[in-house]
């Protein structure tokens, strides 16, 4: 998912728009992580950037994309871009410990 999310509707309020935007992010992890696992590989992980442009995206981790939905709705930005791309990713094991 690469998309900005335009935070302004003549009818549609700000608080709306914000629950919108992250229930579509909510919604396309959920289907990602439905698909099918090629072989070799454990799990779906997500490498994402999140800004007010493509331009200015940075990349952030996949547990903080609401966090900054919020910061953004705080600082009353009028669109934001998020970038999700899903990456097949195998587990490490945990070095024994003795």
């Amino acid at each position: 998912m690469k998309k900005t999310f335009a935070l302004s509707h003549p009818k549609i309020s700000y608080q709306r728009l914000i629950e919108t935007a992250k229930h579509d992010v909510k919604k396309y992890i959920k289907q990602e992580r439905a698909k099918a696992l090629p072989e070799g590989v454990d799990f779906w992980g997500f490498s994402c950037k999140f800004g007010q442009t493509e331009d200015k995206a940075r990349a952030i981790h996949e547990g903080d994309i609401n966090t900054n939905i919020s910061s953004a709705q705080s600082q009353h930005w009028k669109s934001f871009y998020l970038e999700i791309v899903a990456v097949p990713k195998t587990r490490t094991k945990r070095p024994d410990e003795e």
